[in-house]
């Protein structure tokens, strides 16, 4: 099979990935690829049916242990964690972290998410020119304040820490995510431990104090690897999908009109947002454990490294009529933007309800908001994992 080089098609592929993916798909549900991290190579899976299998599929590992040694990974993450894991350990993680991680305890942070955005709202409608960039005066900082509070870590250093977390998961040459990942491992093995000094009321310290039915309870080093996943997944889907989804509207005022119109249309346009410029392009990484047939072509076993395209299985028109049309009275359901099975992304309740409040507000303060630069001029961030604009720069009237 003929390799398909990502990685040569530089910044046209990273600002709109859409029409390469499509045209792969009119070829087939798999392909060999190089990829613009680094320029590894991965097995491609595209459209809905196929990358929905592929993400349930058991013969696809997240155990890195099971990667080729082959493959040029750079690990990112300090400690084992829920999306590095394969049943029963998966299983026993998933069920510790649910346990604490309630529907109520999401529930309950509405309030603090809605006075945290009204007083960044606050701060950014003072600019005396009326401009600014989203993704530093909201995107941003709403969702690592809501992760370090539901975690119980106030102090964090949201400067280091958001630079490492954008190069450690989109940073194309593999030293630069290694020395990133580093820094990071080290920062949050002092936040845990300094919660284990000073236990609160808070996720991080249920998840070290608390325990299953059973006793079980999750070592140091599951610690350190979960807070590093619930601080990093915590934000950056959020941060990017509060994003895009203001830009995808600013971009197609007549939808934008309509949620004006109706602001209870905003659950089904959070939706649309997933389904149509969600905010992980291709999830975390697959390891083959045997062989497995995807269409006509058999990827071989032996740890070889396979990505789910979630940005072309939400654009398949076989599931999704029209589906480059931006419409937020469409109905997306069963779109994949948050996975699917068993790696289901267990922090959607909250992404969905920040991007509500966030999108809401912003559009109920802001009526003269638009784009303060040419959609084409944005920079996407690199790599092929998260999906969003680095900046995004915006004018409005108070």
């Amino acid at each position: 099979m003929d390799v398909v080089d990502l990685a040569a098609l530089g910044e046209s592929f990273t600002r709109d990935p859409y029409p390469v993916y499509a045209r792969l798909r009119a070829q087939g549900p798999v392909h060999r690829i190089r990829m613009p991290e680094g320029g590894a190579s991965a097995w491609l899976v595209v459209g809905y049916e196929a990358g929905r299998a592929a993400l349930a599929d058991s013969r696809l590992s997240k155990d890195w242990d099971k990667a080729s040694p082959a493959l040029p990974l750079g690990s990112v993450s300090p400690g084992p964690h829920m999306l590095r894991a394969d049943p029963p350990d998966h299983t026993r993680l998933r069920k510790l972290v649910a346990r604490e991680f309630t529907s109520r305890r999401v529930e309950e942070l509405a309030p603090r998410i809605q006075k945290t955005t009204d007083a960044l709202l606050d701060r950014m409608l003072t600019a005396p020119d009326g401009r600014a960039d989203l993704v530093e005066a909201l995107s941003f900082p709403l969702p690592i304040s809501v992760i370090c509070e539901l975690l119980g870590v106030p102090d964090l250093d949201r400067a280091s820490f958001r630079a490492w977390s954008n190069d450690a998961l989109g940073a194309t040459d593999p030293e630069v995510r290694k020395t990133a990942a580093a820094s990071m491992a080290r920062y949050i093995a002092e936040l845990v431990e300094d919660k284990r000094q000073r236990p609160g009321d808070d996720l991080l310290s249920a998840l070290m104090h608390g325990s299953g039915d059973d006793g079980d309870r999750l070592s140091h080093e599951e610690l350190v690897g979960m807070a590093w996943l619930l601080l990093v997944a915590g934000h950056e889907t959020t941060v990017n999908l509060i994003s895009n989804g203001v830009l995808a509207l600013l971009t197609h005022p007549e939808q934008l009109a309509a949620l004006r119109a109706d602001a209870s249309l905003i659950d089904n346009a959070v939706e649309e947002v997933l389904r149509y410029e969600g905010p992980v392009e291709t999830p975390t990484y697959r390891f083959t454990t045997e062989p497995l047939t995807i269409g006509d072509t058999v990827v071989p076993g032996g740890g070889e490294l396979v990505l789910v395209a979630l940005a072309d299985a939400d654009r398949d028109p076989a599931r999704f009529p029209s589906p480059d049309r931006f419409d937020i009275s469409r109905d997306s359901r069963g779109h994949v933007a948050f996975g699917h099975g068993i790696h289901y992304c267990l922090g959607a309740p909250l992404a969905r309800l920040e991007a509500r409040i966030a999108i809401g507000t912003l559009l109920d303060r802001c009526p003269g908001l638009s784009l303060d630069i040419h959609p084409a001029a944005i920079t996407w961030r690199p790599g092929m994992m998260i999906r969003g604009p680095l900046s995004l720069p915006v004018r409005f009237t108070r």
